[in-house]
């Protein structure tokens, strides 16, 4: 009898492996001719691409490295070319024409972004500016951000700036004590404090008053803005498999939903802080939060979800983006002194010795502006950009591009063309001082902060940030590491571009006078 149930037992999982393995074969027969018929149908065709497996298509092949990956395909299919990732269409764009095509000739079509389920719950069901639709509402809230906190008349108002001299002053003041006691620093964790403290007294100015409680509240920031950009940056199976998101396979959902919960009570306490102070401030003071809930009480159509999500964008697009900029531009510049050594002769020129970097200097320091430049394009913030999703069926560069298919612009690409740039691998800020290169998106041959509608809203902002806190660095210390050694420059990729292992540099002083670093 035992040996009669054994029997019956085994037969019934060979049974149910049968059935399993007939199932998949069959999927993935269909599969194959769904694909082959609908690429057919198409004139002109879907782009080419590399073979993917049934029902999961080229996920199991994609690399950690994205932007290099992408790059080497794009050699072997062309500069438009097709991934199957799970069930979406993901296409590549790896040339400056096809570019062109799409964020000017195409703009509207493709002024959506393709938004990730994590994106989505790190703000608020994506009503901000990054993640909101092409639609009445975004226009409204990308106006507010730009004429209210990212314009330059109001960067150069004598608060903003003041401020943002008072934090890049604190952060030599600490350097110079590290450098009289001859200790190493982690250039980027310094650096984004200093730019982390401009960003959210931008935002809220007087409403955390207190040293101690801003302190507090920075280093829980670093915390979840570090988390959230982590989590939204990583492949995550619900965006492939939608109707697998409720599941929550890889827990993604979870830790980001973690921590926007955690930022949302931030939120809360400030917001309440600030509606709680005298209502004679309100509209003297100038910080970006008093705007947005100024603009939240004469609008029915705006949410306290929308200052929130606002916020939200200003903290995680203000920080990280400049910070890895500075953190490449420095390990650069320390592999290559004589570079180094030719931006401080510009800033004891401009500057003095017997001086500090001011703002006002920043435009009569072209060689510092190239550095920049050359950086962001061999390193740029985003290498990928925001992916799009058009809105109708397009054909770019003779190739059909589907409605709600996931477009990556790699960027990261395009800026090292051999046939546009002359040794595009080396790091040489003299192409830029010569050339016509700017940061307004005309051009696809460099276009760092995008192009087209969703061009970055925080392009002011940086250049400035950057800008003045590359000068300082370079103006008020020399910088070295090991004897013999370089600096690791492996890339991290991720939404942002990062630096895979952090910098960590010991700052000499570089000025005779010491009362110029108090």
């Amino acid at each position: 009898m035992t040996d009669i149930f054994t029997f019956f037992t085994i037969q019934n999982r060979n049974d149910h492996f049968d059935f399993v393995l007939a199932t998949i074969v069959i999927s993935s027969v269909f599969w194959y001719i769904w694909v082959y018929v609908k690429s057919k149908r198409l004139f002109p065709p879907l782009p080419p691409g590399p073979r993917g497996l049934p029902i999961v298509g080229n996920l199991p092949f994609l690399h950690p490295e994205l932007h290099t990956y992408f790059h080497s395909l794009a050699q072997k299919h062309g500069p438009v070319f097709k991934l199957w990732l799970g069930a979406k269409l993901t296409i590549v764009i790896t040339s400056s024409e096809a570019t062109r095509d799409i964020l000017r000739t195409n703009d509207v079509i493709f002024a959506n972004d393709d938004v990730p389920v994590a994106g989505s719950l790190s703000t608020y069901g994506g009503v901000d500016i990054v993640w909101s639709p092409y639609g009445p509402e975004w226009p409204m809230l990308r106006k507010i951000c730009i004429n209210k906190m990212l314009s330059n008349a109001t960067l150069d108002s004598n608060s903003f700036s003041a401020l943002r001299r008072q934090e890049t002053r604190r952060t030599v003041r600490y350097l110079a004590d590290r450098a009289r006691a001859g200790l190493a620093v982690n250039v980027g964790e310094q650096i984004f404090v200093t730019i982390l403290n401009v960003v959210t007294q931008m935002l809220w100015g007087e409403t955390v008053a207190d040293d101690e409680e801003r302190e507090k509240v920075g280093a829980e920031f670093l915390e979840l803005i570090t988390e959230i950009i982590d989590v939204v940056g990583k492949p995550n199976v619900s965006d492939f498999f939608p109707v697998l998101s409720r599941f929550d396979l890889q827990g993604l959902a979870k830790r980001v939903r973690r921590s926007a919960q955690r930022m949302d009570r931030m939120f809360d306490r400030i917001i309440s802080q600030r509606m709680g102070m005298d209502k004679g401030s309100k509209g003297n003071g100038g910080d970006f939060l008093m705007v947005l809930l100024n603009a939240k009480d004469e609008d029915e159509n705006m949410s306290m979800n929308h200052v929130k999500a606002l916020l939200m964008d200003m903290v995680l697009g203000g920080t990280d983006t400049s910070l890895n900029t500075i953190e490449f531009a420095m390990a650069e510049l320390i592999n290559k002194l004589e570079i180094m050594k030719r931006a401080q002769q510009e800033l004891d020129k401009v500057v003095g010795k017997n001086n500090i970097v001011e703002e006002k200097h920043i435009t009569k320091l072209p060689y510092i502006l190239s550095i920049m430049k050359e950086t962001l394009r061999l390193h740029p913030a985003l290498p990928l950009l925001i992916p799009r999703c058009p809105s109708e069926t397009t054909v770019i560069g003779g190739y059909t591009i589907p409605n709600d298919s996931k477009v990556f612009i790699n960027v990261w690409a395009i800026h090292r063309n051999p046939n546009v740039w002359e040794n595009p691998l080396e790091f040489n800020p003299d192409r830029f001082l010569d050339k016509g290169y700017d940061f307004s998106g005309n051009d696809y041959s460099y276009f760092p902060f995008g192009s087209g509608r969703r061009i970055c809203a925080g392009m002011a902002m940086a250049e400035k940030v950057v800008l003045y806190n590359l000068a300082t660095l370079l103006h008020s210390f020399d910088w070295r590491i090991g004897e013999g050694e370089k600096v690791e420059l492996e890339e991290k990729f991720g939404i942002l571009l990062k630096l895979k292992n952090p910098l960590v540099a010991t700052p000499v002083l570089r000025l005779s006078d010491p009362n110029l670093f108090l």
